[in-house]
């Protein structure tokens, strides 16, 4: 403080008071200080921002991608789960060939726009998982057990392809075997008509067989 004006009895030219504002009692203006410091924090809340809008761009293109290559999307609340209980949902998942994904409503109904699972929309309302499978049936048969075991996980809907699913439409497609499951009967019923037909060439075959040996033995004898 130097003593060019007059403020309490004593003559200063500025005085610094808290909050970084300074008086100039001589030039007669009120000034704020610290100006470095303020653009050194502009530069770092523009960075932060750029970084967030990065992020959230990089989480709308993932999203996109998910919507446009799997069969089915399955959308349920969560609210109440332990993280246990979430590690258990996404290995029994993943032990199906499905996978889960928890995102911000607001950035996946982004994402959602020029996809066939753009339907689940209005079901993005407040806490969700989304379980989604390239097989039609693996997400929702997790998906109906697991709520079977626990109250806290209600399934709201889902999406096959361009089809809106209820609850209901989840259920029975988890009733459905899974592309596994059909490919092992299918594997079943090809075999067992081929098997039965060895079976009955066979047969013959061996009849066959023992009368011409029974032939060759009478002609031996003779």
């Amino acid at each position: 403080m130097a003593g060019f004006g007059c403020f309490g009895g004593q003559a200063f030219s500025n005085v610094v008071l808290p909050g970084s504002l300074r008086v100039n009692f001589k030039a007669g203006w009120l000034g704020v200080t610290g100006g470095s410091r303020d653009r050194a924090a502009g530069r770092h809340n523009r960075k932060e921002l750029a970084v967030d809008r990065a992020a959230k761009a990089e989480s709308i293109t993932e999203l996109s991608g998910v919507f446009k290559t799997s069969n089915v999307v399955v959308v349920a609340h969560y609210s109440g789960l332990t993280v246990a209980q979430m590690q258990t949902l996404r290995q029994q998942m993943k032990q199906a060939g499905a996978q889960v994904k928890v995102a911000k409503n607001r950035l996946a109904k982004i994402a959602l726009k020029d996809t066939d699972a753009a339907s689940i929309s209005p079901l993005l309302k407040g806490p969700t998982v989304l379980a989604y499978s390239g097989d039609p049936v693996a997400a929702p048969k997790v998906a109906v057990d697991f709520a079977k075991a626990n109250e806290a996980f209600v399934i709201l809907g889902g999406s096959m392809g361009k089809t809106a699913l209820d609850p209901n439409g989840v259920k029975a497609l988890a009733s459905l075997p899974s592309l596994d499951e059909l490919r092992a009967k299918i594997v079943g019923l090809l075999v067992a008509p081929a098997t039965k037909i060895a079976q009955l060439t066979n047969a013959p075959a061996a009849k066959v067989a023992r009368v011409i040996q029974a032939y060759a033995s009478k002609s031996a004898a003779a």
